[in-house]
This record gives C-alpha cells, sequence and structure tokens, in this order.
C-alpha cells in the first residue's frame, strides 16, 4: 500500500483530493451475489407469473445485460436493455412490461434484502468523510433503474442525499468495466481524475478507474477477482483499514451536497 499522501499538483499549486467514488454492491452493501441472484429472479418469477416463464424470464434479463454491457453507443443503459429485451420477448410495444418492472422494485425488491448485511464500520466511515467534507458519490454498475439503486443503498444504511451523484442504467451510457463509464461519471461530477478516490471490491470492475489516473482503493472482505489476475491499486485493506484510512484524511472545505 502507497503512503497517505491526499494532495496533488495543479496550476502550480498543490490541491487536495475531494471526491470518494464509491462502488455499491459487496462494497457499501455487502451480500453474497450467488444468493443475490437466486433471490432477484425468484421474487421476479413470482412477480411476472402467469406473463412470461421465470426461468426464461432470468435467461432473457441476463442476456439483455450482457448486450448492454457491450454496446459502446452513447445512449442511455435503459434502452439498450429494453431493446435487446423486446427482440428476446418477440413484443413491439414493451409498455406492458416496463410497467410491471417498475412495479417490482415497488413491491417486491425488498424481499431480496435478507441476503444483504450492514456493515456499521462503512456507515461510521461514510459519516467522517461527510463531517470532514468530501463529496460522495456512488459509482455502482448501471445495470438497475435508479428506484433498485435507492432501496440498496438504503439497505447499507445509507441516506441517499449523502451522495451528489448516483450512477443507475437509465442516466448512464456506459458500464463496468468500461473505461468510458468512469469518465463519464467524471464528466457528469466535473471532477479530474487526480481529484478523486474510487473504493470497491472487484478488481476488474473497480481498479479500472486507475487507468484514467483516479487513486484506488480495493475492499478486501468481499473481494472479487474473477481471473485471479495481479492486483494494481492504489491502497487495498479490509473495512477497518479503510475506516482508519478516512479517519487520517485532512478536512477539505466547502462541504457540497444534493443529487445531480
Amino acid at each position: 500500500m502507497r503512503p497517505l499522501k491526499n494532495e496533488y499538483r495543479a496550476n502550480g499549486g498543490v490541491m487536495m483530493r475531494d471526491t470518494f467514488l464509491f462502488d455499491l454492491d459487496g462494497t457499501l452493501l455487502p451480500f453474497d451475489i450467488d444468493e443475490f441472484m437466486k433471490l432477484y429472479f425468484g421474487e421476479m418469477a413470482k412477480h411476472f407469473h402467469g406473463m412470461i416463464d421465470g426461468k426464461l424470464l432470468a435467461k432473457y434479463i441476463l442476456e439483455s445485460t450482457e448486450a448492454m454491457v457491450n454496446n459502446l453507443e452513447p445512449r442511455p443503459n435503459e434502452e439498450k436493455f429494453m431493446e435487446h429485451f423486446a427482440k428476446l420477448v418477440e413484443v413491439e410495444d414493451l409498455r406492458e412490461y416496463k410497467q410491471k418492472f417498475d412495479l417490482f422494485y415497488d413491491e417486491r425488491f425488498d424481499l431480496v434484502k435478507e441476503c444483504v448485511e450492514r456493515i456499521p464500520i462503512i456507515e461510521d466511515s461514510i459519516e467522517i468523510l461527510k463531517d470532514k467534507g468530501y463529496k460522495l458519490v456512488v459509482a455502482t454498475n448501471p445495470i438497475f433503474p435508479i428506484k433498485a439503486i435507492y432501496k440498496r443503498i438504503e439497505w447499507a444504511g445509507l441516506d441517499v442525499e449523502d451522495f451528489s451523484y448516483i450512477s443507475c442504467y437509465q442516466k448512464n451510457s456506459y458500464c463496468k468495466p468500461r473505461i468510458q463509464f468512469y469518465q463519464e461519471v467524471l464528466d457528469a461530477i466535473k471532477k479530474e481524475p487526480q481529484e478523486c478516490y474510487m473504493v470497491g471490491n472487484d478488481v476488474q470492475e473497480d481498479l479500472v478507474a486507475g487507468e484514467l489516473g483516479i487513486e484506488t482503493y480495493l475492499i478486501t472482505d468481499y473481494i472479487i477477482n474473477r481471473n485471479n489476475q495481479k492486483i494494481e491499486t492504489t491502497y487495498q485493506g479490509n473495512y477497518q483499514d479503510f475506516y482508519d484510512f478516512v479517519k487520517a484524511l485532512p478536512a477539505v472545505l466547502p462541504k457540497d451536497k444534493g443529487l445531480i
């Protein structure tokens, strides 16, 4: 781990990094991904009962998500997902499906939260960063609608209002691990890479932010490293280590809040 040095040089002077980008699943909100997917698609099947077979629906959702991730056209992820999904279900008008998906997050999605875990020390870390004036961003993979992301932030015991920007599939045009996703977030929050940290648990999806010059912090408690590749990160450690890291950071001003 590199020594803590929360500053960079710009315009002839020394500036401070004042923005934290956070992954959500496995970072702010720990859970077992296999258990989550089982519960998620199980509740989805019940919700769509009588409209489409549950196993077929899960297959179509996964295929459409993959198509969305691989589509680098500069248009909202939601459009890309629905376009591919419409071809699979062979309907021209998706309004009924869209309404049904939207209703799912109101009526059944909360039943999935039994597989998640709240980590008080990450809640404390967020409070410390807030008190010190850091700008906080949720840079989750934007493959879910905003309703689902708001709910998962709340499951983590956090307040959506504490984050100045929250990625989602209605708003973003790229997905992890595409470097374009991180550039899109930087453009939206009007920050340069050297002003930011990216905190996540996924070696492939989160540490790629370092290619832009963002300093990265790998949370190791729920680490994902699909290909057991060499880990290249600025910092790494468990939740306790991250808490100690933010506790040692200097305060920055001014503090700025409000959802973009």
